[in-house]
């Protein structure tokens, strides 16, 4: 039996309200709200978020709750053969982009990294082909869908990703949904597009596509339903992808499945997150599933795709990766349009009148990759170390000292790995940071104990300044601190622990 043995989404903290877009750009917006990757949010540092909660889902906590005990690579219940990575907004072209989510998962050396980017469907076809093959393979989808200011595009877009791992299933990583079916159609016409360069795409006349689509769409439905020999009634659960909002509608109702079971709550509140959103719909209708239902998963992208999936016994009790999805949509903070406009690179501000970063070095990257990439500390097991406090450990009644001090960076004189990204820390001291180089202005600087020993200075992400406070609990996410010379300098910042709550209004003081 093959098919997901987990699953893991990232949605980005920040969200805009579309009802806001029309009184700057003169037309276009709408209702509800769309996802906004941060200023410090590519692509690569998105999938890095996905991977890590679908990898932490199948393990469950106690793989990240010893972090003295680790080795090297993350643990997992199944060995992943390869590592997919697809987007059609690489943050690198000309290079892999999927190795850096590969070094910030802590991977083994013999799991391969590949790219896989440039259109939507290359994220359909990746997941074919891991369903195809053979062994456990983690595919990994991240977009930033942007469009021009006050069209359509960007009313409707989104920008998330998502991560499944496929495979065979094991006793102590069981499949999860069982793929039953696959059918596909291609066909080459000319619906949407983008250069190399352009911030955002082109479309043709939509009932053009609209018609393309209806026409392939129900080819490779009803391909599926004759290889299944399922019958439209019996579908539980119809998820439709695809960014040609009037294709999927039109679809839909040629489907056969009742409207009521469609799943798609993504409208209104994230918007369509392109290359992602398959993975996206499936993930979200994982965590709502019951064992025995039927999930069919209808994608439009330069052809057709229809999947159709089982769900077994083992997703009783699977509690899946957290936060959930639902509770990603429910949070967030509302970002000023203004503000999106420059981190999109639409709206020309002034610069910071500071000196730019300096390109990072790969030379120093290569010999502290486990550091920069996975934030991979170290720690002194040696019996005859004892507990001696170091200026890099603090304690106290809330934090007491470790019997092996942990240190963040690591050291040379250690003896062991101490993996720190699935740590939660304290705020013990912080600062605002009006005057340092940033495109994001003010930065908000702190020091954070982390849980199981370590203190480190470290940026704050994803938090108004109002709210910053000694006390607060964090957590580590992987982050890009600069850009020069085309070289994307990524690290770790801290973002905070947040509760459950509705979509709060965004104060201008944003990180």
């Amino acid at each position: 039996m093959r098919g997901i043995l987990g699953w893991g989404v990232h949605l980005p903290y920040r969200r805009l309200d579309l009802a806001t877009v029309a009184a700057v750009a003169g037309s276009g917006g709408g209702k509800g709200t769309r996802g906004i990757a941060s200023y410090d949010e590519d692509t690569t540092t998105m999938a890095v978020a996905a991977a890590r909660a679908a990898l932490l889902g199948v393990s469950g906590p106690a793989a990240a709750a010893s972090p003295a005990t680790a080795t090297a690579t993350t643990p997992t219940p199944t060995p992943i053969k390869t590592l997919w990575f697809c987007t059609t907004a690489p943050a690198y072209q000309d290079r892999t982009n999927a190795t850096a989510v590969h070094a910030a998962l802590r991977l083994p050396r013999a799991t391969a990294a590949y790219d896989a980017t440039g259109a939507v469907r290359s994220a359909v076809g990746v997941l074919d082909a891991a369903l195809s093959g053979a062994g456990s393979h983690l595919v990994v989808t991240s977009d930033l869908r942007t469009g021009r200011p006050g069209g359509a595009d960007e009313a409707a877009g989104g920008d998330a990703a998502a991560a499944l791992l496929v495979g065979d299933g094991t006793a102590a990583a069981p499949v999860l949904a069982e793929l039953v079916g696959h059918a596909a159609a291609t066909e080459e016409f000319l619906d949407r597009w983008r250069t190399p360069g352009d911030l955002a795409s082109k479309t043709w006349e939509e009932r053009f596509g609209e018609t393309r689509y209806a026409t392939v769409g129900t080819e490779a439905w009803n391909a599926l339903l004759a290889a299944t020999g399922l019958r439209p009634e019996a579908v539980d659960v119809l998820l439709v992808a695809g960014t040609h909002e009037r294709a999927a509608r039109s679809v839909l109702k040629k489907t056969g499945v009742p409207a009521e079971r469609l799943h798609d709550p993504f409208v209104r509140t994230l918007g369509n997150a392109g290359a992602a959103q398959p993975a996206l719909l499936l993930a979200s209708a994982l965590e709502n599933a019951r064992p025995g239902q039927t999930i069919a998963l209808l994608v439009l992208a330069d052809g057709a795709d229809a999947f159709l999936w089982r769900t077994t016994d083992a997703l009783a009790t699977h509690t899946g990766p957290t936060p959930t999805v639902a509770d990603q949509i429910a949070q967030g903070a509302l970002l000023p349009y203004g503000r999106y406009l420059a981190w999109r690179g639409f709206l020309p501000v002034e610069p910071p009148r500071r000196p730019e970063p300096a390109r990072t070095s790969a030379s120093a990257a290569a010999r502290a990759t486990a550091w920069k990439f996975a934030l991979v500390g170290s720690q002194n097991t040696d019996p005859q170390h004892g507990s001696k406090q170091t200026e890099s450990q603090h304690t106290d009644s809330q934090h007491p000292e470790p019997h092996h001090p942990v240190h963040l960076p690591p050291s040379p004189f250690d003896t062991a790995p101490h993996p720190a990204a699935d740590a939660e820390g304290t705020v013990v001291t912080f600062t605002i940071d009006r005057l340092a180089y940033s495109p994001s202005p003010p930065v908000v600087f702190a020091v954070v104990d982390f849980d199981g020993g370590g203190r480190l200075p470290i940026e704050l992400t994803d938090v108004d300044p109002a709210e910053v406070a000694i006390g607060l609990r964090v957590q580590a996410t992987f982050r890009r601190l600069s850009s020069a010379d085309g070289v994307h300098n990524y690290f770790w910042k801290a973002r905070p622990v947040r509760p459950v709550r509705g979509l709060p209004p965004g104060p201008e003081g944003i990180r």
